[in-house]
């Protein structure tokens, strides 16, 4: 289950690279989902998602906007940068460096956590098209 987890999260990561409407991706990664994975195991993978996906301000904030986020950090790099190669100064690289690598890590992270929401949401919108197909 983990495994069906993982592949259907990178298809909703490859979904995020185009661009276009959230409902389009919604519908293209729905169909790929169909293919892929059985009711049971849809279900399952949105009980593993729920309990993975715990929402506070943090990564709300993070979520959708983790550009902004990341921002500052890659200032800091920039600037480090800057000043560690005008002033040779190695604590300015090694700030250069460090805000890098969170500006990075903080970009990947929102990167994921919206794989996480459009996964969650195109799972959700199956479920409710199978309710309304039953009824």
């Amino acid at each position: 289950m983990i495994v069906q987890l993982e592949r259907l999260l990178k298809m909703a990561e490859d979904e995020l690279t185009e661009y276009s409407t959230d409902a389009r991706k919604m519908e293209k990664l729905r169909r790929k989902i169909s293919l892929t994975a059985s009711i049971t195991e849809q279900q399952q993978v949105k009980q593993a998602l729920l309990a993975k996906m715990k929402s506070n301000v943090i990564t709300q904030v993070v979520e959708e906007q983790r550009q902004a986020v990341a921002l500052p950090f890659w200032g800091i790099a920039g600037l480090g940068l800057l000043l560690g190669i005008s002033l040779n100064q190695p604590v300015c690289l090694l700030a250069s460096v460090v805000g890098t690598v969170l500006a990075y890590r903080i970009q990947k992270w929102g990167w994921k956590l919206q794989a996480n929401r459009l996964l969650l949401q195109t799972l959700e919108d199956i479920e409710s098209r199978i309710a309304q197909t039953t009824n």
